[in-house]
């Protein structure tokens, strides 16, 4: 395609429990002053890249490294709640250490007391992307921003990896994106964890080293 359509997947900056390695789930943690200059500095970035739409979890965190775009765009930031991140049920608030020690045949499988199948996010956050993509025209490209499991599992789902290839995959640092471009024969992955040097990613998703 000459003119292809493309996605940015941007996950949301800094929060105290990212540093403090807690399990955040569907509970709203804002951002900490850290994630704000991460969320302005990656909008500036972004911002050159002239998006079409923007679109966001409604989460707290998100929602203000959403608007960070928004305010050098122009763009209307719209919300969608399939895009919030994983729920933790039982897991949620705890360390990564309190999971482990408390919890070592659900740590071992990743599959969190109360929470969601990873196969339920996939579900709902392809079918956010896919309502966002509707009004997004040729040579079009379109913002969601996210979390880092959502945003993960959403997309080794779109481009058609089966969930046993999906921790092949490496997770989303704090205000990094990937890139998905659309092709004659679907979906590619363009561009994967990019905006910063590497860094450790310290997320809700069992693609990171230690949780």
């Amino acid at each position: 395609m000459s003119d292809p359509r493309k996605i940015v997947l941007w996950r949301h900056g800094q929060t105290a429990w990212n540093v403090e390695r807690r399990f955040q789930g569907t509970t709203d943690i804002p951002l900490d002053d850290t994630g704000v200059e991460q969320a302005g500095r990656a909008a500036r970035l972004l911002a050159a890249l002239r998006p079409t739409a923007i679109v966001a979890s409604p989460l707290q965190r998100t929602a203000a490294t959403a608007e960070a775009l928004s305010e050098v765009t122009g763009l209307t930031v719209a919300k969608d709640l399939d895009l919030i991140e994983r729920a933790g049920g039982a897991w949620e608030g705890l360390t990564n250490h309190e999971i482990r020690t408390q919890y070592p045949a659900e740590y071992a499988t990743w599959q969190p007391p109360g929470g969601e199948t990873g196969e339920q996010v996939a579900k709902r956050v392809t079918a956010a992307f896919e309502r966002a993509l509707e009004p997004i025209p040729r040579n079009g490209l379109l913002v969601v921003v996210s979390h880092g499991a959502a945003l993960r599992i959403g997309m080794l789902d779109w481009l058609g990896f089966p969930e046993e290839l999906w921790n092949r995959f490496g997770g989303l640092s704090n205000c990094c994106w990937s890139v998905l471009e659309e092709g004659r024969s679907g979906w590619r992955l363009a561009e994967h964890n990019a905006g910063t040097l590497p860094e450790p990613v310290l997320s809700d998703d069992r693609a990171e080293s230690d949780g």
